[in-house]
């Protein structure tokens, strides 16, 4: 994304986070365990959303494997994927989502084009008749609760039933995760901005 340089709305941004990340000297031998296989940066530490989570242990155990499995595992393209998950960052204000998404978009293919016209929404030139139906789902479950009609159609014209589920699960999962970032106050790290202009080797957030 070497030339991007759209930014998104920080509720964190300038202040402490109202939930620290636990520190590696407090984690005990089960959190020890489940953060030896969360994802890692390329300076080898665990990302703070991970270790803020992780003071919920219980919670932490049951969420990875559903959220590992909508970002590596699920049905849908990874550029497709990921220009929800950036949507729904703009949409929700959710800079970590964002800053930590713009890699995996980058190597999924979404391109610094796409990136400056996220923001813009789906009437902005040059996006593709399917790319705007999906940012059309994507604000539709952010404003509504719901997918218009119209959109559904569009959509399952392209996608079979169980993609149309993901797509809504994907949507609402990262709306979750804005809810957990933006109030907790979880920082984003060196290496990752919310401008696009900044390049990371790896983000798994």
């Amino acid at each position: 994304m070497d030339d991007a340089t759209t930014e998104i709305p920080d509720a964190s941004r300038n202040r402490l986070p109202r939930i620290a990340p636990l520190p590696e000297n407090r984690w005990d031998a089960r959190l020890r365990g489940l953060l030896t296989a969360a994802p890692r940066d390329p300076g080898g530490g665990v990302p703070n959303i991970f270790t803020t989570l992780a003071r919920h242990p219980n919670l932490y155990e049951r969420f990875m494997p559903f959220g590992g499995h909508l970002l590596r595992g699920g049905l849908l393209p990874g550029r497709i994927r990921e220009l929800l998950i950036l949507r729904t960052a703009h949409n929700t204000g959710a800079a970590y989502e964002w800053g930590r998404h713009l890699p995996l978009a980058e190597a999924a293919g979404v391109t610094t084009a796409d990136v400056r016209r996220i923001p813009q929404g789906p009437e902005a030139a040059g996006w593709t008749d399917l790319d705007r139906h999906l940012l059309r789902a994507a604000d539709q479950l952010h404003s509504d609760a719901r997918i218009s009609t119209v959109t559904w159609e569009a959509l399952a014209s392209h996608y079979e039933e169980a993609e149309l589920i993901e797509i809504t699960m994907l949507i609402g999962q990262y709306h979750m995760l804005a809810f957990f970032l933006n109030s907790t106050g979880v920082q984003l790290e060196p290496g990752f901005d919310r401008t696009g202009t900044g390049k990371a080797a790896r983000a798994d957030g």
